[in-house]
Order: C-alpha cells, then structure tokens, then sequence
C-alpha cells in the first residue's frame, strides 16, 4: 500500500519535468500537480488522443461524404486538432520538441475543446437527436482538450514565427469555413441547426452567425494567450 502511495505521488511530482515558469494565473490555471501529472502520463495522453482522432475521422464519415475532395484537410477540425496535440506532447516526450507542433496543437485544442461544448450549448435543442451518452461524451472530452492546451506552456516558448503558422492556419480555416469557401457552401463542422438539402448545407440564419462568431473569437483568444504567453516567459528571464 505504501508502495502505491508512493507511486502515486511520483505522478503528481515535478522532478525531471520542465520547471514551470513564473506566468499568472490567467495564463497558467492548471493547478501545478495536474501539469505534472499530464507531463508524466505522456505516453497514456498521445495514445488517447490518437484514439480520439481515429473516432473523429468516423465521427466525420457523413461530412466527408456531402464535401468536395479538395475541402476534405479542413473539415475534421477536432481530429487534427488531438492529432497536433499527440504529435507535440510525443515530439516532447522523445526529446525532439518542435514548437510549430505545439503552437498548433495550442491554438487547436484551446479553440475546438472550447467551441463545441459552446455549439453544444448554443444548439442544445437541435442536439437532442444525440443519446445523452454521446452528449456528455463530446462535451467533456472537448473541454479536456482544453486543459491539455494549458500544459504546453511547460515545454513551449511559443515562438512568433510558430504562433503565426498557428495563426495562419486556423485564420484560414475561419475564413473558409464560414466567410469565403473555396468550393461550393462554407465548410464549418455540420451543426443541426442548419438544414441539409440534396446533400447541400442550408447556412442559415442565425445559426451560421453563431457558429462563426464562437469560431472567430476563440481563434482570437489563443492569438492572444499564445502571445501573451510569450511575452510573460520573455520577462520571467530577464
């Protein structure tokens, strides 16, 4: 019994780990012990979010079907956002730390873990299709997304070339998902609330505006953590 105490506080220690920087509250929430404990469970946290990608890619299966080939990159935004994530946490952990992996998996579990649970909100009424099961299910797992966002920091100095790839990437995906699509109609996840015709997304209002607007300020709100963060670690050495 002894013996598992021990272990088990060994998971919640910080020795060998990156030692965290000095950063505020607001940019750091997660209790020390819980980064700690994700830094030491690495290899459980890439294998569930490969998992959590392979159930995305199916989860998608119907929207992959109604989309046009070229536009297929940009529709399963949750899946490439937990496979970023997998890649960053995995390049870390075998010591090969890339920091556009991580400017990416950043912004992409801060902004998808944020914005489905407020889909999910928002469309409550238009989710009821859903087994309560899968409800809760997409709404924890999107919100873990973000916690595993504000681990990063740990091992990320959220370089500004990497942060404007990050940057770059999810402002087009803003862009073609709801304001100028490339090939036919925006390509935003599928929320119920809109209709499909023929296998064609009805935009309709005001749920269009409501999914773009959740969209677009979260895209702007890991824009200014990532950047605030970098400023703070810059002052923190000085």
């Amino acid at each position: 019994m002894a013996t598992a105490r021990r272990r088990l506080a060994e998971l919640f220690d910080g020795d060998g780990l990156p030692a965290p920087a000095d950063l505020p509250r607001w940019l750091a929430p997660l209790p020390r012990r819980v980064e700690n404990l994700g830094l030491n469970l690495v290899p459980l946290v890439v294998l569930t979010n490969l998992v959590g990608t392979a159930f995305g890619f199916w989860y998608y299966r119907y929207q992959f079907s109604i989309e046009p080939t070229v536009m297929w990159p940009f529709v399963p935004d949750s899946p490439v956002a937990t496979l970023f994530i997998a890649l960053a946490f995995g390049s870390w952990y075998l010591g090969r730390t890339n920091e556009y992996l991580n400017a990416l998996a950043f912004f992409g579990c801060l902004k998808l873990g944020a914005w489905t649970p407020y889909v999910l909100l928002v469309f409550a009424e238009d989710f009821s299709y859903l087994h309560p099961a899968m409800y809760n299910f997409l709404f924890w797992s999107h919100l873990a997304m973000v916690v595993e966002a504000f681990v990063i920091h740990r091992f990320s100095d959220f370089p500004i070339k990497a942060v404007l790839v990050a940057v770059v990437w999810y402002g087009f995906n803003d862009l073609v998902d709801y304001f100028v699509p490339l090939v036919g109609t925006p390509h935003h996840t599928l929320v119920p609330a809109e209709p499909i015709s023929n296998q064609v997304v009805q935009h309709v209002s005001p749920a269009h505006e409501l999914a773009a607007a959740g969209a677009v300020v979260l895209t702007l709100a890991a824009t200014f953590l990532a950047l605030s963060t970098r400023v703070k670690l810059l002052e923190s050495v000085r």
